[in-house]
């Protein structure tokens, strides 16, 4: 078995719970049996009608006896006669008044006996009428609903009047009612009650709750709502629904005023902007059904819209003037009537396009219909054939409508979370298999990397063994292949050649961009070399900034130069005291080694091909973006090495 679809399912149960809402209040106040012997349920009245020009003020004080004795009996609830109106030289303004009488002689009522004192209550459902209601406790003036004019909200207000015992303290005889309208308005009336207060308010509580304060609250909502979707609208223009959601509750909350508007409404343009809001409120709901299904139905959306303009139009309260414009008070009903029509036409054709089209759309016609089927009541109410003490549901549209769209809310922003969940959900899937590619790839560039470096450092490593220590190793084999070398220089080339050695392993210790962490290690290998000689070593060096650049390549070229410059003092000068020292000089440091030997011509050895480890000390500051001097004189010579601070980054293969 198929299951009901959830936004359907919560719509039938909103609108159940609201019809049994209203069944329980109505059989409440029917229910007279609990108080019967306290009350008095007025179902007799005697009433007569006569004519006038305008609205006027009531008296204060009337005695029914100097009223025309041309009373008639009826029984309540009902619709009086309406009596034809006789010919008047300006009908225009024609009103009429009508009398009704409640004669309570020999009818006491009995006083609960803990609450002997209890003031009376007269309360009576409704007094149907589009005019203005005053009414008389025993002559006496108690209640105006309005001073002068016609009034538009007495349908949905129920009468509720605390009399005041009268000056005399005379017991209530008679109940007199004053009601003056449009001679073609018949006026209804529900039964009365008298009795205590505190026996009647729970009746008057509830049907003034049920009838005016649910929908007003339930309007309220709705409109704050349609409030809401209008913001999101402005930020949101491509999306034309929250404007319709925005329209949809504006309207349905002014065509709704009649039924909880607290203050007497006496201006016809009150009953015009109500009554032509039911049409502008049908008008925006069958756009937002088309928006729905996704059928234009351009025929039909011209005939409503052209409807709701011309009986905009026409009733135009302006247009009253006119001696062949019918009154306000038989365009109402009739308006009813058109609005019911158009609510059928709307729902009928709502539901046809929506089917197996658009869930949301046979959800609203739903509503649509519902809201017709209350409407109608209002519609029965208006032309007297039901009760008047029936109840005007259409107030309950409203709450209809506010379910029906809220349910369409509520399944467009849960099924918008599910969709940003479903997108998240793949955007994390794409994620992690971009974060697994990405790891894959940094895998085997930290491999490709690794390789490149060993690669580099091998060939550095060769082609430094081939420069220094294979050169000399070379050199070593050839002097004594060709005999007439000494044992004391097979000795030396040797031991220079473990110099080379221990240099280039020497070069592959981390430093951290100290240069006398590297000079310290460069001492560290000479001292055990000077030990046998008379040659002294001071060591003058000073804190120097840390070379950024300082990575394996370089610091074997700084050890070479410093090696090859002590070197030279050893083999050339016969000093007896070499000096080393460092500072730092502007934006680099100089690293100078000082000897007292015998000096020699720079320039000379430069030029001469014995002076390659000259030329080889030049290029390998060069290399570093350094720079090197000679200052050689007969008291001996300086060599200064100069580094500086920040090197040029190299150019890449990019560039």
């Amino acid at each position: 078995m198929k299951k009901l679809p959830a936004s359907l399912l919560s719509g039938v149960v909103l609108l159940l719970s609201v019809a049994l809402l209203i069944a329980v209040g109505a059989w409440y106040v029917q229910s007279d049996a609990p108080h019967a012997d306290a009350t008095l349920h007025l179902t007799r009245v005697d009433w007569q009608d006569s004519d006038g020009r305008g609205f006027n003020a009531p008296p204060a004080l009337v005695d029914s006896a100097a009223l025309p004795p041309s009373w008639r009996q009826a029984s309540l609830p009902s619709a009086l006669p309406v009596t034809p109106l006789p010919a008047l030289a300006s009908p225009a303004f024609t009103v009429r008044t009508t009398w009704m009488r409640f004669a309570l002689a020999g009818r006491p009522i009995t006083a609960d006996a803990d609450t002997p004192a209890a003031p009376l209550a007269l309360y009576a459902s409704r007094i149907k009428t589009d005019g203005t209601v005053a009414v008389y406790l025993n002559g006496r003036l108690v209640h105006r609903a309005q001073q002068r004019g016609q009034l538009w909200n007495s349908l949905f207000t129920p009468l509720w009047i605390l009399p005041d015992q009268a000056a005399d303290g005379a017991p209530l005889k008679e109940i007199l009612i004053r009601v003056e309208h449009a001679p073609e308005t018949p006026v209804g009336l529900s039964t009365l009650w008298l009795g205590p207060a505190e026996v009647l308010q729970g009746r008057y509580y509830l049907r003034q709750w049920l009838q005016r304060e649910l929908p007003a609250t339930l309007s309220a909502a709705f409109m704050v709502v349609g409030i809401f979707a209008l913001f999101v609208w402005f930020r949101r223009r491509h999306e034309t629904g929250y404007l319709l959601f925005f329209n949809l509750a504006a309207v349905s909350f002014v065509g709704h005023l009649h039924y909880y508007v607290s203050l007497p409404i006496v201006v016809d343009w009150f009953a015009w902007l109500t009554a032509n809001a039911l049409f502008w409120l049908l008008t925006v709901i069958h756009l937002f059904l088309c928006q729905l299904h996704g059928r234009p139905l351009r025929r039909l959306t011209r005939a409503i819209v052209g409807i709701t303009l011309t009986i905009s139009i026409l009733s135009l309260p302006v247009l009253g003037v006119l001696p062949v414009f019918p009154s306000t008070s038989l365009l109402v009903p009739l308006a009813y009537a058109i609005a019911v029509l158009m609510g059928v036409t709307v729902s009928v054709a709502g539901g046809v396009c929506s089917w197996k089209r658009s869930r949301e759309g046979l959800l609203l016609t739903l509503g649509v219909g519902v809201s017709t089927l209350l409407g109608m009541s209002d519609w029965l109410l208006h032309n007297n054939v039901v009760s008047p003490e029936g109840w005007f549901l259409g107030a309950y549209t409203n709450a209809v409508t506010f379910a029906m769209f809220g349910t369409l809310m509520y399944r467009r922003y849960v099924n918008a979370i599910a969709e940003v969940e479903l997108v998240n959900a793949g955007l994390a899937q794409r994620l992690e298999a971009r974060e697994h590619e990405l790891g894959q790839t940094h895998r085997r560039l930290r491999e490709a990397a690794l390789r490149q470096t060993i690669s580099d450092e091998r060939q550095r490593l060769m082609q430094d063994m081939h420069d220094g220590l294979g050169s000399t190793l070379i050199s070593a084999i050839r002097s004594v292949e060709h005999g007439g070398v000494s044992d004391v220089k097979v000795s030396q080339i040797l031991k220079d050649c473990l110099d080379d050695l221990k240099l280039t392993i020497d070069s592959m210790e981390p430093v951290e961009a100290d240069l006398l962490l590297l000079l310290a290690t460069l001492r560290f290998r000479l001292e055990p070399r000077l030990e046998g000689t008379d040659i002294a070593l001071v060591w003058e060096v000073q804190e120097l900034p840390t070379l950024d650049w300082l990575e394996p390549s370089s610091a074997l070229h700084i050890l070479r130069i410093v090696q090859e410059s002590i070197a030279n003092i050893l083999r050339h000068t016969r000093a007896d005291r070499i000096r080393v020292a460092t500072a730092h000089a502007g934006d680099g440091v100089t690293v100078t080694i000082e000897d007292n030997g015998q000096g020699f011509d720079v320039g000379q050895a430069l030029a001469r091909a014995s002076g390659r480890g000259l030329q080889n000390q030049r290029r390998r500051a060069q290399a570093l973006d350094g720079a090197v001097t000679w200052l050689s004189a007969t008291s001996g010579t300086r060599f200064t090495l100069w580094l500086p601070l920040a090197r040029a980054p190299k150019p890449t293969l990019d560039a």
